[in-house]
C-alpha cells in the first residue's frame, strides 16, 4: 500500500477526517517523510500504536489482574493500576523522557543516563522532530511503555501492600532502574553500544525489569494470610479473559509500533505477534491438560500472555517459524515457572508476574540470539556480532545486567519503604477485610 493510501485509511478509520480531507492530506504526506522531515504517515501510525499501548494498561492489565484477585481486593487493583500508569507519565514528562533518550555530555555517564535538556519538555515545539516523528509523538509512545512496565509489577504482591509504600517504591524504581535500563538498551547506552543486544520492544527493559521488582516485592510483603491453606480463586475469569484480549490487541501497538513506521519490519513484528501468543496459548493449554487433567480458560489466557512476552524482544528479527518456536517454548517454560519455579522460590507471587514475565522475558531474550540467525530464517545479527555465539552472549549479558540493576534497586527501594512507612504490608485486620474497604473506602460491587 502506498504511503498516501495508508494515511487515508488510518484517518478514515479513526474518524479524524472525511474522505476528501483525508485524501488531500494523504497526498501531501506522500511528498514528505525524507531524512529530517516529518512523515505524516509515520506520525499517525505511531500515535495509534501509542493509544494501543495505553489500552494495555488501562484497562487491559487492570482487568486482567483485577479478575484474578478475590472480590474484596478488586477495586484496589484497579486503583493501583490507574495510579501507577498516571504516576509514570507525570515522571516521564518531568524528567524521564529526557534522561532516557537524551545524550549526556560525559561519555562515561552517557553509558547509563541521558541529560535534562528536555526537562518538562521545555523548549520542545510542534515542529521538533525525532527522526520522521514529532518529538511529542515519540515522547507519548515511549511514555506508554514506562506506564505499562510499572503496572506489570503490581500483580506479584497484590492484596497486601500499603498504597503509600507502593507509590514510593514505584518512584524509586523508575528513577534508578527503568531510566538507566531504558537508556542503556534504547538510548544508545552501555548494553546497546558494548554488548549489541537485540531488544526490539522491551524483553529486558519492560518484562524482566518489572518481573524482578515484582519478585523482590513479593518477598518483602510475605505470603498472604492463608496462602497454601485457603482457596484463593480468581473472582472473575470472565474479566481476566477480557483483560487478556485487550492486552493481545494492544500488543500490536507495542511490537509493531516499535518500528516507528508502517513498513515491512512492522508487518513482520505484527505477524509474529499473532503467531507466538497463539502457539504459547496452545502449548500451555495442552500441557496443562496432560499434567493436570483439564484444559482451563486461565491456562490459555496465561499462555497467550507468556507468548506475547517472549516474542517482544524478537518480533522484528525472527521468522514466522522462529515465532512459533518461541511461542511453543514460552508456553512450556512459563507453565513451569508458575507451578514448579514458584514452589522452588517459596514465594507468594500472587498473580505469577515472575513466572510469566520474568521467565518468558528471559526465554524470549535468549532465543532471540539464536533465532535471529539467517540460518533459521531470521533477519541477521546486530552490528558487532557475526555469529549465533556472539549474539547469544550479548543477549545473555543484557539479561544479567537487567536482573542485576532491577534487583539491587528494588531491594533498596523496599528496604527504604519498610523504614519510612513502618512496613510495606497492611495490617492483618486490613488484609482480612480487603484493601477495597480498608484502604480505599469503596467496594468494587455494591449489591442493592
Amino acid at each position: 500500500m502506498r504511503r498516501g493510501s495508508l494515511l487515508t485509511f488510518l484517518l478514515l478509520m479513526t474518524g479524524a477526517m472525511d474522505i476528501a480531507g483525508a485524501e488531500e492530506l494523504a497526498e501531501a504526506a506522500a511528498e514528505t517523510g525524507g531524512a529530517g522531515q516529518l512523515s505524516l504517515v509515520d506520525n499517525c501510525f505511531v500515535m495509534i500504536c501509542a493509544a494501543l499501548v495505553i489500552l494495555m494498561s488501562v484497562p487491559g492489565i487492570a482487568l486482567f489482574y483485577g479478575g484474578l484477585v478475590r472480590v474484596k481486593n478488586m477495586l484496589s487493583l484497579l486503583t493501583q493500576t490507574a495510579m501507577a500508569f498516571s504516576l509514570m507519565f507525570v515522571l516521564w514528562a518531568l524528567f524521564g523522557y529526557s534522561l532516557c533518550f537524551g545524550t549526556n555530555g560525559s561519555e562515561f555517564l552517557n553509558n547509563f543516563v541521558g541529560n535534562f535538556d528536555k526537562f518538562m519538555m521545555m523548549g520542545v515545539l510542534p515542529d521538533n522532530l525525532n527522526g520522521t516523528l514529532s518529538d511529542f509523538t515519540f515522547f507519548s509512545f515511549q511514555g506508554a511503555f514506562a506506564g505499562i512496565t510499572a503496572c506489570l509489577i503490581l500483580g506479584s504482591f497484590a492484596e497486601r501492600i500499603k498504597f503509600s509504600a507502593l507509590i514510593f517504591v514505584l518512584v524509586f524504581w523508575f528513577v534508578l532502574s527503568y531510566i538507566p535500563l531504558c537508556h542503556m538498551v534504547w538510548g544508545g547506552g552501555y548494553v546497546d553500544s558494548a554488548w549489541h543486544a537485540w531488544d526490539f520492544a522491551g524483553g529486558t527493559v519492560v518484562h524482566i525489569n518489572a518481573a524482578v521488582c515484582a519478585l523482590v516485592g513479593a518477598y518483602f510483603c510475605g505470603n498472604r494470610i492463608g496462602f497454601g491453606r485457603e482457596r484463593m480463586a480468581p473472582h472473575s475469569l470472565v474479566m481476566t479473559m477480557i483483560g487478556a484480549s485487550l492486552l493481545w490487541v494492544g500488543w500490536f501497538g507495542f511490537n509493531a509500533g516499535s518500528e516507528l513506521s508502517p513498513d515491512g519490519v512492522a508487518a513482520l513484528a505484527f505477524a509474529n505477534t499473532c503467531v507466538a501468543p497463539a502457539a504459547a496459548a496452545l502449548s500451555w493449554l495442552f500441557l496443562e491438560w496432560i499434567f493436570q487433567g483439564k484444559p482451563s480458560l486461565l491456562g490459555i489466557c496465561s499462555g497467550a500472555v507468556a507468548g506475547l512476552v517472549a516474542v517482544t524482544p524478537a518480533c522484528a528479527f525472527v521468522s514466522i517459524g522462529g515465532a512459533l518456536i518461541i511461542g511453543l517454548t514460552a508456553g512450556a517454560v512459563c507453565l513451569w515457572g508458575v507451578h514448579g519455579l514458584k514452589k522452588l522460590l517459596r514465594v507468594d507471587d500472587s498473580l505469577d508476574v515472575f513466572g510469566v514475565h520474568g521467565v518468558g522475558g528471559i526465554a524470549g531474550a535468549l532465543l532471540t540470539g539464536i533465532l535471529c540467525s539467517p540460518d533459521f530464517g531470521g533477519t541477521g545479527f546486530k552490528e558487532g556480532w557475526d555469529s549465533i555465539g556472539g549474539q547469544f552472549m550479548g543477549q545473555l549479558v543484557s539479561v544479567i545486567i537487567t536482573i542485576g540493576v532491577s534487583g539491587v534497586v528494588s531491594v533498596a527501594g523496599f528496604l527504604l519503604a519498610d523504614k519510612l512507612f513502618h512496613g510495606v504490608r497492611v495490617t492483618q485486620d486490613e488484609e482480612r477485610e480487603g484493601l477495597d474497604l480498608s484502604w480505599h473506602g469503596e467496594r468494587a460491587y455494591n449489591l442493592i
